[in-house]
């Protein structure tokens, strides 16, 4: 426990709304906002999260998180997994019966991770700019309860993304997500069932309801 008391990480924030993505899209939750991130991907909406001096023991994150009504946690970024103490603190939510989603870009191996937490992997599309950072392997570590996101801005993206899929053998769920406001979701959904793939088309929820607000 004292080893806890002094463990920190950089955090953005910590806020409760609702899960605006992936398979828990609408269930109320609490979210950790990890600063930091190695990569600079165009579309990024979260950018105010790459720099920050906020360092928060788990102990302080634990007592955050504790006031809110709610079983689901989401740590997110950033990149979270930047920050080694990240895996410590999955360990601690999961000790204390929370349900855990990490949301990563999956260009850090995810083989550490606690086994109970669901991971969604952002492989990045050639439009990020960031599609070098890509760390592959990571694919055959996820599971049925994990999921893997491609987010798409364009024609080119989503072919990119059905050879990935033909490539490599996905056994979790696989996210189709449109970059809000560079990609009509209806063209989206126009090409997944154009290829009949086996994915699932995600809208961001909380634009739909608050647009592009900081913290929801």
């Amino acid at each position: 426990m004292d080893n806890l008391n002094s463990t920190t990480l950089n955090i953005t924030e910590i806020f409760y709304s609702l899960q605006g993505e992936a398979k828990e899209v609408g269930i109320p939750t609490v979210f950790i906002r990890l600063t930091g991130c190695p990569l600079r991907c165009n579309y990024c909406d979260t950018t105010y999260a790459f720099k920050g001096n906020n360092p928060l023991t788990i102990e302080k994150i634990m007592d955050e998180i504790g006031q809110y009504n709610t079983s689901y946690v989401c740590v997110t970024g950033g990149e979270p997994l930047a920050q080694s103490n990240c895996l410590i603190l999955l360990d601690r939510l999961i000790e204390n019966g929370y349900k855990v989603s990490l949301e990563t870009s999956g260009s850090i191996d995810i083989a550490p991770v606690n086994k109970k937490v669901s991971v969604v992997m952002d492989i990045k599309t050639p439009s990020s700019t960031e599609e070098k950072q890509n760390r592959y392997d990571n694919i055959a570590l996820l599971r049925d309860k994990d999921q893997l996101k491609f987010v798409i801005s364009s024609r080119q993206d989503f072919e990119w993304c059905c050879d990935i899929l033909q490539n490599y053998s996905v056994d979790s769920e696989v996210l189709f997500s449109p970059v809000y406001e560079s990609l009509r979701p209806v063209d989206l959904a126009d090409w997944i069932l154009e290829k009949q793939l086996n994915v699932r088309l995600q809208v961001q929820l909380h634009k739909l309801l608050w647009g592009d607000e900081k913290g929801k």
